[in-house]
């Protein structure tokens, strides 16, 4: 059995646009909740990259990180990730580098290497740029080459960036980057959060495959959990009603704005919906503070996480805050 107390805990925030609000009333949101995950001791607190969706305004991450990271003092803020599809690796090492002047040893690079958004939205972003399979690998480690030292006779040098060593994160939902991730001996963050499938095949690989680097002498994985606590298992699961409408658009192509809670949502849908929303967060702890406790030690010792990253769709930015008192007090209790 893994103590609670051995796993790290940390927040990804997709930065919801609530029903009602505005771009402006999630991005204050995003501060508090990030200031109260600071005070709660959180290692870290992530933002995604994703592009023409209407309930998610983190799509400029790198300016976001910034704003996050000047808004706190201690917590580590990052991107869970950059899509690396998107971009061009120097941009990408010049951004990050700027943050890590900005923010020294506070500044996170996690890497995914799926757009993050639909065909067309993808073509508008990197023009008619088609991506192969070895184009991941290999912007992955120029990114590693443009933070390092400048070396003699380097042509193209990222200015800010080089010598800034932020530390580099592999995303992944899939094998694919579990195995790039160990390759390369980089910690890897899996997206359970929203693909819990293959989540232990890929932490096995992860281990076994995993070679010593420069940047890490053995293993360290992240798993990303879906979080909703409150002081009653019934109020949780309310709560949790707005993730699932959430879960719902997603899978139908209907994705919406953070939707308020409705009570007995569950209850109106099919059995094939109930089934597909359960699927999709099947690794969600969602309850009171002895049911988020037992959920997250249940889960600690499947996968020996070295770090939790919570993922809380709570449409009240101060029950949001509280679930997440709850959520850290469980870890230590």
């Amino acid at each position: 059995m893994k103590p609670l107390n051995k796993v790290q805990l940390s927040m990804l925030d997709l930065v919801a646009v609530r029903e009602g609000g505005t771009v402006a009333d999630a991005l204050q949101i995003a501060v508090r909740t990030a200031q109260c995950a600071e005070r709660l001791d959180f290692a870290r607190y992530w933002l995604a990259e994703h592009h023409n969706m209407p309930g998610i305004a983190s799509s400029a991450t790198a300016v976001l990180i910034g704003h996050i990271a000047g808004s706190t003092s201690k917590i580590r803020v990052g991107s869970g990730g950059i899509m690396l599809p998107n971009h061009a690796p120097l941009v990408v090492a010049e951004a990050f580098g700027t943050l890590a002047e900005l923010y020294p040893g506070r500044i996170d690079l996690g890497l995914g290497r799926a757009p993050g958004t639909d065909g067309p939205t993808m073509r508008a972003l990197r023009r008619d740029r088609v991506e192969t399979e070895e184009d991941f690998p290999r912007d992955v480690q120029e990114l590693q080459r443009l933070l390092g030292p400048a070396q003699p006779g380097q042509r193209i040098v990222a200015m800010p960036g080089a010598g800034t060593h932020v530390p580099i994160w592999l995303l992944g939902s899939s094998l694919f980057s579990a195995q790039l991730a160990a390759h390369l001996g980089l910690p890897y963050a899996f997206a359970s959060h929203f693909a819990p499938r293959m989540l232990h095949q890929a932490l096995a690989i992860y281990r076994q495959m995993f070679k010593p680097s420069a940047t890490l002498s053995k293993p360290y994985a992240i798993v990303g959990v879906p979080v909703i606590a409150a002081p009653t298992d019934a109020e949780a699961r309310f709560l949790a009603s707005s993730t699932y409408q959430r879960v719902l658009g997603i899978l139908t192509g209907n994705r919406t704005r953070l939707l308020p809670p409705v009570e007995g949502f569950m209850e109106q849908l099919s059995e094939r919906e109930r089934a597909a929303i359960a699927d999709f967060l099947s690794i969600g702890v969602i309850g009171g503070p002895d049911t988020v406790r037992q959920g997250l030690q249940a889960l600690a010792d499947a996968t020996e996480a070295d770090e939790f990253m919570m993922v809380s769709d709570v449409f009240d930015a101060d029950l949001r805050l509280r679930s997440l008192e709850i959520t850290a007090q469980a870890m230590r209790a």
